[in-house]
């Protein structure tokens, strides 16, 4: 019971905070759902959570929905999803997950920490490959960030208006992958349960976040937007720090007989290196 508990009350905040940042919300959720079922459970848990907080999300955001950007966005995103999901089970991606992580966090740069309003023109038809993309990394990584606020915020589409309209792309998007994770196995009636009690705690914030975001100016949207983005990308890279010890010179995992030398007080720094304790003894494994 806890465990649902504790989804329900990350799910409520964390989807205040993504309404507020641009989106993201699953991102925020990442770190508790791999933390409670486990790494491979964070993309179908994550995309049953969306699913459920969008529909309440489209309720409250239905009027500033930009249906243009939609028209081209939707059918790259439901694909995307899809190819994505499909792979999910065969494919390691967590190097991607790094290189998204550098990108979000390289926007705190390119807006000048929010004083920009943009960086580059944009075409509506650009939405088409770029949500496609997206999509696929999202069925096969689980959550990837705001990464496509910078799109947004150059085609002049924030607060409410960006909000909306990347609801209505990502709510479809995200239902063919839950159809997909099922096909494939990969959602099971406990993981399920678990995304449903995330979405419920993140479905009943969106009235407040848009109370909030109604009174909001546009400078300081666009400042704690491109902010929220640098921090998904360093969580995302966090997540990922034991693949960069394996990549980054220098660093190499411990043979399984160094490792089962090292002894518990100095744990945290052999684990990092690839290490797993062995809590029948007094001595380290290899993992």
């Amino acid at each position: 019971m806890m465990d649902y508990l504790l989804l329900a009350a990350s799910g409520f905040i964390a989807w205040i905070v993504s309404t507020i940042g641009g989106g993201g919300g699953a991102m925020l959720l990442v770190p508790l759902i791999g933390f409670i079922a486990g790494a491979q459970a964070v993309a179908p848990v994550a995309a049953v959570a969306t699913v459920i907080a969008g529909g309440g999300r489209i309720l409250v955001f239905f009027r500033d929905i930009e249906w243009r950007v939609v028209a081209w966005g939707l059918p790259g995103a439901a694909l995307g999803g899809v190819l994505g999901a499909a792979a999910f089970s065969n494919t390691s991606a967590e190097w991607l997950q790094i290189v998204v992580g550098l990108f979000l966090i390289s926007t705190i740069f390119q807006y000048g920490f929010g004083r920009r309003e943009r960086t580059f023109a944009t075409a509506t038809w650009w939405f088409f490959p770029a949500q496609f993309i997206v999509g696929f990394l999202s069925g096969l990584i689980g959550a990837i960030g705001p990464i496509l606020n910078t799109l947004y915020l150059n085609a002049g589409i924030t607060k409410e208006k960006m909000v909306g309209t990347k609801t209505a792309i990502s709510l479809p998007m995200h239902l063919a992958k839950i159809g997909t994770y099922t096909a494939f196995g990969a959602l099971t009636g406990k993981l399920l349960l678990f995304g449903i009690a995330a979405g419920l705690g993140a479905l009943v914030s969106n009235w407040l976040a848009k109370r909030v975001l109604t009174n909001m100016s546009e400078l300081n949207f666009r400042a704690i937007v491109i902010g929220f983005m640098a921090l998904s990308g360093a969580l995302m890279i966090w997540e990922q720090r034991e693949t960069l010890l394996r990549i980054l010179p220098g660093t190499h995992l411990i043979p399984p007989i160094e490792c089962a030398r090292v002894p518990l007080r100095i744990r945290p720094a052999y684990r990092a290196a690839g290490c797993q304790p062995d809590f029948s003894g007094w001595h380290y494994r290899s993992g």
